[in-house]
């Protein structure tokens, strides 16, 4: 199993090519189950969480051609695939795929849409909380989809002439469920309303994605999202935005060890509040014309309180890392998590490097020290792995970051691009 070293103390200057969105991607992917036309999407990131939803694309029936890459990049950065789903193969979504990754449970909405029905497992996925599922079927049911569950399995039917459109407030904000639900109405007979929809960019990314196929959708991007539903949808190219987390990431890794970056290829607009934030820990940040600039010289890291909120709050994805940023504040940080409720296993491992850090609840009180020193670690998931890079960044000596088989799932290439800004990050294989 590959580990990552890291010889911390270095601080990073240089480019970092930013890729498209990972939970952008995934949805997108998955809306080409919704057409028998060719989906032809940019800009898709090398991940395993990608390669890990072809498969299961694959095995409904998607026909998928991978060629080309960025330009002015090498090979192995973001590439485009073309997804063609002439017709639905197979409905059912085995445990043995869909355990191996949550998102792949969205395919749920287009096969219950297009084909009238559906049978996926229940989800796998990284361990940081029990997320349900009843969002998710909750809001097919208002669309007139019966739902069973039965083996691990859901069963989910549409009505004899297809879903039908409906007005429906979701009680909680739901990226995923939002997601579903999109999808599903596209096809549905009639308007559909959704209320409380989660609003991150990456929704608003499929809704414009899906209109270019022919959709009918509006109000993508607030709290309210009308969708009128169409007999069929047709094939697209669309390009993946920018990925807001892996941004905020690297920002932060560079506020952490000081130095001058520029994020090349994202937007501003996409994380202001994140943004705001690292400038209040002290980090400069500036708009360039191919991205953004991110500096911090000489000043020291400032202690800041913050509180996970869906979009446009403070990311529940950053929040680990931001985390690993306040180990080295010059004060006492709060951070306090109210999207997902296991999500603090990642200060267990920043406490073997040094970091001084109190649980009580869903907050966690973070007293920064003075220095931290490198040691051998475990990831637990996807952003806490990269929360104990960023530390061991900053740490003195040698951090071994191990299970990073997390980091691969979400960030492409990550030692690469922190190697060329100065950083001494290598992958080691047993």
């Amino acid at each position: 199993m590959d580990r990552i070293r890291i010889s911390g103390g270095n601080k990073l200057h240089g480019i970092i090519p930013i890729s498209g969105a990972k939970n952008a991607a995934l949805p997108l992917m998955i809306a080409s189950l919704l057409t028998s036309d060719t989906l032809t999407l940019e800009n898709v990131p090398h991940l395993a969480d990608v390669e890990g939803l072809m498969r299961i694309l694959g095995n409904h029936g998607v026909d998928i051609a991978v060629n080309g890459r960025r330009e002015r990049q090498e090979d192995g950065y973001s590439r485009t695939i073309h997804f063609t789903c002439r017709t639905i193969a197979d409905t059912t979504a085995p445990y043995e795929l869909v355990s191996k990754m949550r998102a792949s449970f969205w395919v749920i909405g287009p096969l219950v849409a297009r084909e009238g029905r559906a049978r996926v497992s229940l989800p796998g996925g990284c361990a940081i909380g029990t997320r349900p599922v009843d969002l998710f079927l909750e809001g097919l049911q208002a669309l007139g989809a019966q739902i069973e569950i039965d083996g691990g399995y859901v069963n989910a039917t549409a009505p004899a002439g297809g879903l039908v459109g409906a007005k429906y407030t979701f009680p909680k904000v739901s990226v995923g469920a939002t997601h579903v639900m999109v999808m599903a109405a596209t096809l549905a007979k009639g308007t559909t309303i959704i209320e409380n929809a989660a609003r991150e960019p990456e929704v608003v990314d499929l809704a414009n994605c899906l209109n270019a196929m022919g959709a009918k959708i509006s109000g993508a991007g607030s709290k309210t999202i009308t969708i009128e539903g169409v007999t069929s949808l047709s094939g697209a190219r669309h390009r993946v935005l920018p990925d807001r987390i892996e941004t905020g990431t690297y920002a932060m890794a560079v506020a952490m060890t000081g130095g001058d970056v520029t994020l090349e290829g994202t937007d501003m607009a996409l994380l202001d509040t994140a943004l705001e934030t690292l400038r209040q820990a002290g980090a400069e940040i500036t708009a360039t014309e191919s991205g953004i600039r991110v500096v911090r010289n000489g000043n020291g890291i400032h202690p800041v309180d913050i509180v996970t909120e869906p979009f446009p709050g403070f990311p529940t994805d950053l929040q680990a890392q931001f985390m690993a940023l306040m180990t080295r504040s010059s004060g006492v940080s709060h951070i306090t998590e109210t999207i997902f409720e296991n999500r603090f296993m990642h200060v267990q491992e920043l406490a073997r490097l040094g970091a001084r850090i109190s649980l009580s609840g869903q907050m966690a009180r973070v007293e920064g020290v003075q220095r931290l020193k490198g040691a051998p670690v475990m990831a637990t998931d996807l952003r806490a792995s990269v929360s104990l890079v960023i530390a061991g960044l900053a740490a003195e000596g040698e951090t071994i970051v191990n299970r990073v088989y997390h980091l691969d799932r979400g960030f492409e290439r990550l030692e690469e691009k922190l190697t060329r800004c100065g950083a001494v990050v290598e992958r080691v294989s047993e």
